[in-house]
C-alpha cells in the first residue's frame, strides 16, 4: 500500500480549502446524452482559476513514483516490477466545457485528498471540440499532463469520438493528434493512451481495423505505452448491440501491450452487462474507462448497490477503473454542484451525492 502526502504547503492549502464546509449527504448503450453540452460553454484557453500554490514534488510516493511505466502482462495491468494492480481515478467532462474544473486547485484536492491514481483528459473530437481548433485543443492536452505530471498521477489521453460513431471517419484527425501527444511526451512514463471513446453503430471487425492502423501510429513515437481500445456499440463488450464479449475474445486486435474498455452506467446496465465483463476479464485486458451511479444518460437517481457489485468485480480481477465526470455539470453524474469550478473551493461540502460516493471509493487504500 502506498501512503501518499502532499508537501506541507499544498496540504495547508488543501486543507484550508476543505475546513468550514459541511459533509454531503452521505449505460442499454451509453446515449449521447450523457455527453450532450452544458447550457454555458467556457473557452478551452480561458486561464484557469486557483487558490493553491503551484505544487512541488510530493514528500511520499506518488502512483507513479510507485509503479513507473506500466504494461499489460497476461490480462492484467502491471507495473515496472511485475506486479498485478488496479488504478482508480475520474475523467474530465469535455474540455471545451469544463476547461475550468481542471485547474492547480481541483487537482491537488484530486491527488492529496481524494488520492486519486489516474485522471482521464477527455478531447472530444465533434461538438466544438479537436476538429474546430487542432492545435489548441492539442496544448491544452498537453498542459494537462504537465499538470498531472507534476502531482505524480497517471493521464489518460482520450480521444473521445462519438458520433460519428465509426471510429474511422476521424482516422486522420487521430493521427495527427496521436502523433503529436506521443511525441511530446514519450519520455514519460505515466502516459496512457485511449484511441476510441465510444465506437457505435459499426461492427467490431470495422473497430478492430481502425485500431490496427492507429495503434501502429502511437507506436512509432511510444513504443512501450499501454494503449486503451474502445469496444463495440459504446464499449460495451457488443452487448448493447445484442452481441457478447466473445467477438473481440475470439477475434482480438493484432498489438500487444493493449487493453479493452468497457463502459457502464449502473441504473441503466444490469446483470447481463456485469457478466460480460466478468467473462471477458478472464480471457482479454480490460479497463473501464468511463462509469456512472446514475442511468445512461448520467442523470436520475444514482444506484450506487448496483454500481458497487462493478466495483467489487473490479477490485476481485484487477480492473482499474475512471469514473465520469469531474466537473460541476447540472446532471447528477458530475461530482461537484453548479458553480463550483474555478472558485478554488473543491472541499467536501461542494460535492453532490455521487461525488461523495466516488471520493470514497478512491480514497480506498492502494495495494501497490
Amino acid at each position: 500500500m502506498v501512503l501518499r502526502r502532499a508537501p506541507l504547503f499544498v496540504a495547508v492549502a488543501t486543507a484550508a480549502l476543505l475546513a468550514g464546509t459541511a459533509a454531503a449527504p452521505a449505460l442499454s448503450a451509453t446515449a449521447v446524452a450523457t455527453h450532450e453540452a452544458p447550457p454555458a460553454a467556457a473557452a478551452p484557453d480561458a486561464a484557469p482559476v486557483s487558490d493553491v500554490a503551484p505544487v512541488a514534488a510530493p514528500a511520499a510516493a506518488t502512483p507513479v513514483e510507485a509503479n513507473g511505466q506500466l504494461s499489460v502482462c497476461g490480462v492484467r495491468l502491471c507495473n515496472e516490477q511485475g506486479k498485478e494492480i488496479q488504478l482508480r481515478g475520474m475523467s474530465t467532462h469535455g474540455t471545451q466545457w469544463y476547461s475550468q474544473c481542471v485547474d492547480d486547485a481541483s487537482l491537488d484536492t484530486l491527488a492529496y485528498d481524494w488520492n486519486a491514481d489516474v485522471v482521464r483528459v477527455s478531447t472530444y473530437v465533434q461538438e466544438d471540440g479537436y476538429e474546430t481548433d487542432p492545435a489548441r485543443f492539442t496544448a491544452l492536452v498537453n498542459r494537462y499532463i504537465d499538470m498531472l505530471t507534476a502531482r505524480g498521477l497517471y493521464v489518460i489521453v482520450d480521444w473521445h469520438m462519438l458520433s460519428p460513431g465509426d471510429p474511422n471517419f476521424n482516422l486522420d484527425r487521430a493521427k495527427t493528434f496521436f502523433t503529436a501527444i506521443a511525441e511530446r511526451n514519450n519520455g514519460n512514463d505515466n502516459i496512457i493512451y485511449e484511441v476510441a471513446n465510444e465506437p457505435n453503430g459499426v461492427s467490431w471487425q470495422t473497430i478492430k481495423g481502425y485500431h490496427e492502423q492507429i495503434v501502429p501510429v502511437v507506436r512509432a513515437e511510444d513504443p512501450d505505452a499501454v494503449i486503451l481500445l474502445g469496444t463495440r456499440a459504446w464499449s460495451s463488450l457488443g452487448v448493447s448491440d445484442g452481441a457478447s464479449e466473445s467477438e473481440v475474445v475470439n477475434n482480438p486486435v493484432n498489438a500487444s501491450n493493449v487493453m479493452y474498455t468497457f463502459h457502464f452506467y449502473a441504473a441503466s446496465h444490469g446483470q447481463e452487462y456485469l457478466d460480460a465483463l466478468s467473462r471477458a476479464a478472464d480471457r482479454i485486458p480490460m479497463f473501464i474507462t468511463e462509469f456512472g451511479t446514475q442511468d445512461y444518460a448520467g442523470e436520475g437517481a444514482n444506484d450506487f448497490a448496483m454500481a458497487q457489485r462493478y466495483l467489487d468485480l473490479a477490485v476481485d480481477k484487477k480492473i482499474s477503473w475512471v469514473n465520469w465526470n469531474f466537473s460541476d455539470d447540472h446532471r447528477s453524474g458530475a461530482v461537484f454542484t453548479q458553480g463550483t469550478c474555478g472558485s478554488g473551493n473543491y472541499g467536501t461540502g461542494r460535492l453532490k451525492e455521487a461525488g461523495t460516493w466516488i471520493r470514497d471509493q478512491i480514497r480506498t487504500p492502494d495495494d501497490f
